[in-house]
């Protein structure tokens, strides 16, 4: 498969967060993977007006913008990770004969969130903020991931965290996954905590001929905790497309 991947960063981060995957990948094939903020996120400024809901289909459609508008691609593969990932399968759901494939990555199809997390969000407290943190990561990276990725994020927008766990909150396409009909990789952490396994094994048991792969010593950002795998993983499933 020579199609482009787009990489879509999860709740409260940036694309920043691939920059692992787009050197490996890029640095084989260049031009072929590229990484966007999502609106109100990292560069991007936001198209939604100040503390209005935003729902992941509100996301979806702002992504087939700037995919197929902006950076003019032809039948891209979405990748997402958390938020990003109910991103992707919104976009198979609503773009499917536009889109290559899609791959995801800690996530699921419904993403209900802990109401504390929801709630220190609301308030935006930095022992909410820290608790997330903590939870994202296996507890043997507790200590030195999450101020990695904290400083990756830029600089946070108001309501912004809130946002988007509120949209992860009532995502939901567990009836609808029958619908897609697209080439899909599901990549999880074995001890992702936020997006357990099983959440990757009910969408690899429902969307047909997707590719499952459970990496060791890795929690919800398995893409930073273990990037070499998950590296090996996304060219293993592309090269046999």
């Amino acid at each position: 498969m020579n199609n482009p991947i787009v990489f879509i960063h999860g709740s409260g981060d940036s694309g920043r967060i691939w920059r692992l995957q787009l050197e490996a990948l890029n640095g084989k094939r260049p031009g072929s993977a590229f990484a966007i903020d999502l609106p109100g996120h990292g560069q991007r400024a936001d198209v939604f007006a100040p503390g209005t809901e935003v729902s992941v289909l509100d996301y979806a459609r702002a992504v087939h913008d700037i995919v197929f508008d902006e950076l003019g691609l032809e039948r891209p593969v979405i990748a997402g990770h958390s938020l990003g990932g109910a991103i992707a399968l919104m976009m198979a759901l609503e773009y499917g004969q536009e889109l290559g494939g899609i791959l995801l990555i800690g996530t699921g199809a419904r993403l209900r969130v802990l109401p504390v997390l929801l709630e220190a969000a609301k308030n935006e407290t930095p022992e909410g903020r820290a608790q997330l943190a903590a939870l994202s990561v296996a507890p043997a990276n507790v200590n030195t991931l999450p101020p990695t990725i904290d400083g990756e994020r830029g600089a946070a927008q108001p309501g912004m965290l809130y946002r988007d766990l509120a949209a992860c909150n009532v995502f939901d396409v567990m009836a609808r996954l029958g619908e897609i009909n697209l080439p899909a990789l599901i990549i999880c952490g074995a001890e992702d905590r936020l997006t357990p396994v099983k959440y990757s094994q009910y969408m690899h048991d429902r969307l047909p001929g997707s590719t499952l792969y459970i990496v060791p010593d890795a929690g919800h950002y398995v893409m930073r905790e273990q990037p070499g795998a998950v590296n090996a993983a996304i060219e293993a499933w592309m090269s046999e497309r």
